[in-house]
């Protein structure tokens, strides 16, 4: 085929085309004038599942360094100087209240008490002479005044007498263990020689410190938790009894105590714990966390209210398991969507479906 007759082929088709264009025109615009014109169709109910929010207290751990003392804990110390007769004290050997530890050579005062009981029994023996001849006016009054002075002088002394005999010996003043002495039967001892210690490790108070921005958190009968650092699965409970006057300024912080029973004494006064404290701050929704999405401006969820999808932002608090605190508008019990929320956007109509209970998951699984 020449080149003339190629040309003119192609120019036959172009105009067969051009021709159908004119003709199926008028047709295409009637359709879409047609379809403009028509109005749209409104889109229909989405179903959601929904879970209500709850008002929950924000969650605080403090956890710190404590270390521990009895509840009660003496430096024992003779009340006067002798020599060593006899020694009660083994180390860690549990003793009871007013039991005898240590006992000073007591002879000198021994016989201090009897002679101060002497004079007492011829004090009154003369005042009663005395006041026998009342009356009389044999013995005058001054006579009888000074009789019933010397009774009580000699009482006193007596009194005195048997307080040094006291002090040759020393007794537990509380019940509790005794720690190791130095001292041994023959020595000479002084007032200020220590002989012993002695705890009553019962119960033990740890001492901790806390940041000072808890402050108004923390009080008296706050329960904690301590454990030894080598068994940190076993905790014991315990509850703040005394908390400091002044904040450090070096560590910004206070000390606090807190008593922790110890019945089966395998707690050892000077030990250090791991101490945690449980605090609960203010209180905010409870939504799940998958219900919370994320946009250009930040954390959101949808609400839904006079079944229509809201949609709330929201500022996340804390994330306990599952679940998150969040600072948003939602009142407890509010329609939270959990599910379809792919779905949502403002004004949305929807309708809540019922979540599937356990029993209709088996049985689907069953007929299927």
């Amino acid at each position: 085929m020449s080149l003339f007759k190629q040309f003119a082929a192609l120019a036959v088709v172009a105009a067969a085309g051009y021709l159908g264009y004119l003709y199926a025109w008028p047709l295409i615009d009637a359709a879409d004038s047609r379809q403009a014109g028509a109005r749209p169709a409104a889109p229909s109910a989405v179903r959601v599942l929904v879970e209500p929010a709850e008002l929950r207290p924000e969650r605080l751990r403090i956890e710190a360094v404590g270390t521990a003392e009895a509840i009660r804990s003496a430096n024992l110390f003779p009340a006067a100087a002798g020599e060593v007769m006899a020694l009660a004290i083994a180390p860690n050997r549990k003793v009871a209240e007013g039991d005898l530890l240590l006992e000073l050579d007591r002879r000198s005062e021994e016989l201090a008490v009897e002679l101060a009981e002497v004079r007492v029994k011829d004090a009154r023996q003369l005042l009663r002479r005395y006041e026998r001849t009342a009356g009389t006016g044999a013995v005058p009054e001054s006579t009888v005044d000074e009789a019933r002075t010397a009774v009580e002088e000699a009482r006193i002394e007596l009194r005195q007498a048997e307080v040094a005999l006291a002090d040759r010996m020393v007794l537990a003043p509380f019940a509790g263990h005794v720690g190791m002495t130095e001292v041994e039967v023959g020595d000479r001892i002084d007032q200020d020689d220590p002989i012993t210690t002695l705890d009553d490790r019962s119960s033990l108070l740890v001492s901790f410190e806390v940041p000072e921005i808890f402050l108004e958190r923390v009080g008296v009968g706050q329960p904690i938790q301590v454990a030894t650092w080598m068994a940190r699965e076993r905790t014991i409970a315990g509850e703040i009894v005394d908390l400091g006057s002044r904040i450090d300024p070096q560590t910004r912080s206070f000390m606090a105590r807190a008593l922790v029973p110890n019945p089966d004494d395998r707690l050892r006064p000077g030990m250090s714990f791991a101490v945690t404290m449980d605090l609960e701050g203010p209180h905010y929704p409870l939504v799940p966390e998958v219900a919370v999405q994320w946009g250009g401006d930040g954390a959101f969820l949808w609400v839904v209210r006079e079944g229509a999808a809201q949609r709330v932002p929201v500022r996340i608090v804390q994330r306990q398991e599952g679940t998150v605190l969040v600072d948003a508008p939602v009142e407890a019990g509010a329609q939270v969507v959990v599910e379809g929320i792919q779905r949502m956007r403002d004004g949305l109509a929807v309708t809540l479906a019922e979540p599937l209970d356990a029993q209709t998951v088996e049985a689907g699984e069953g007929g299927s």
